[in-house]
């Protein structure tokens, strides 16, 4: 649900989280998108950060020169004209994924979940077109929904300690790609040979917030020779 109006959670002493809805959807992420923008936009001078999620943005101020109270004034008064601040021009982007086998070791027990066939998983995972929700848990981890209705799919109940960089997985209504090798507990279907975070470009991340992405199948010798 949207929310009326924002919620508010103090966070800390120099951190407040403003809620703008309850679930994750196009509608939420879009006013997320843009009340993010409104502050980046506005220049505020005691708020040294703004990070958003998939409902939320959270707010880091300055603690010594305003207070959680006064940040609320300022956000409620940009959230009564969230739509003067303009969106960026999302990017559209094509991944290749190598589905299953060492690179996608989950493929089958997703089929099966689904009473289906791996060759069905792909193709329902590769005709959707997906949004970027948010970037987190690692640096360069897209957030991507939402899956088909016939690909959602459970986390797995035990984690792994360590899934390889570039690996794409499920976990309920959500896609995503694990920019760097790291414990997760999603479903494993396959791996880009795409460079999702580099701290040494502008911007760092391969993709943003808002921007919209296809996956596409390739075979292992293509994930060879892939450019990065």
């Amino acid at each position: 649900m949207l929310y009326k109006q924002p919620k508010y959670r103090v966070m800390g002493d120099r951190s407040l989280l403003v809620e703008l809805g309850d679930e994750i959807n196009l509608a939420v992420n879009e006013k997320v998108r843009r009340l993010f923008q409104a502050v980046k936009q506005t220049k505020i001078d005691t708020i040294f950060d703004a990070v958003p999620g998939y409902c939320s943005v959270l707010l880091v101020f300055d603690p010594l020169a305003t207070t959680t109270d006064h940040v609320q004034v300022i956000i409620d008064a940009l959230f009564e004209d969230l739509d003067q601040f303009e969106l960026p021009e999302p990017s559209s982007m094509e991944i290749p994924v190598v589905y299953g086998g060492e690179y996608g070791p989950d493929l089958g027990w997703v089929a099966k979940y689904h009473k289906t066939t791996p060759e069905e998983v792909i193709l329902r995972h590769t005709k959707t077109e997906y949004q970027v929700y948010m970037i987190g848990f690692t640096p360069g981890f897209p957030y991507m929904g939402e899956l088909p209705e016939t690909l959602e799919t459970p986390r797995k109940k035990t984690p792994r300690t360590a899934v390889p960089r570039g690996s794409v997985g499920l976990a309920l209504k959500q896609t995503g790609i694990y920019p760097a090798r790291s414990p997760g507990g999603w479903q494993i279907i396959g791996r880009t040979p795409l460079t999702l975070f580099d701290p040494l470009k502008n911007p760092p991340s391969l993709l943003e917030m808002g921007d919209r992405v296809r996956f596409f199948s390739i075979s292992q010798e293509e994930m060879n020779h892939w450019p990065r």
